[in-house]
């Protein structure tokens, strides 16, 4: 491949050996072609701060796909807030079968992830240009999500209190964390609790990282 990305084809390869998951070439390549596109709109779009294709890679790509593991359980998927579409586009790419919808606010990061969906080919993934708290659960692909991710979206109170009635019967929200927030559990809104903090190593990020499972109280 050519692009800003390609010297770093390497670097993605082996985070993602790092990270224990066994990829088609095929997929990493349609990986580093979403990271292709994420530089070259970030130029007019400012979809993140992020402008070097190495931090590309461990920040953006092999974060998102660190979350791939805990995820197994899940078949339907709501990303909130994604932005540039991370990590919903990303964990998109790597499971086909996997449906995931981004609930994006911002109309140029939204048209930004459709205009992803339709270069990458990327069947399995939807936007919807609104505000979560405006999202009915019905008006997602199948109802209600098993689970709902969010990337530094908000406090794990904020997350809760917008995004828990998309959560079907069941499911669970998944916050992507750096420092464990133990502060913001603490806090959390009555009928929720965490289920599981599950510490992630990602290859050359040199940052904790932390997913939470949140789920309703029994």
């Amino acid at each position: 491949m050519s692009g800003r990305l390609a010297p770093c084809a390497a670097q993605l390869a082996e985070g993602i050996a790092g990270l224990g998951l066994v990829l088609a070439q095929e997929t990493v390549d349609r990986l580093l072609a979403f990271g292709e596109l994420l530089l070259k709109w970030n130029r007019v779009y400012n979809l993140t701060a992020i402008r070097s294709p190495q931090e590309l890679v461990t920040h953006h790509l092999l974060d998102a796909l660190a979350v791939l593991p805990h995820l197994a359980a899940v078949n339907r998927l709501a990303d909130i807030g994604s932005g540039g579409g991370l990590p919903g586009v990303v964990l998109a790419i790597v499971r086909p079968g996997l449906i995931v919808t981004s609930i994006e606010a911002v109309g140029k990061k939204a048209s930004f992830q459709q205009q992803a969906k339709i270069e990458l080919g990327l069947g399995n993934f939807g936007v919807l240009h609104r505000r979560v708290e405006q999202v009915r659960g019905d008006a997602l692909p199948g109802g209600a999500a098993d689970g709902v991710i969010s990337r530094a979206f908000s406090s794990l109170g904020d997350f809760v209190a917008l995004s828990g009635h998309l959560v079907a019967e069941g499911g669970a929200l998944y916050a992507m964390k750096g420092l464990r927030p133990d502060a913001e559990i603490a806090a959390l809104p009555a009928g929720w609790t965490v289920s599981a903090i599950q510490p992630l190593e990602v290859p050359g990020l040199g940052a904790e990282r932390h997913l939470l499972v949140i789920r309703r109280a029994p």
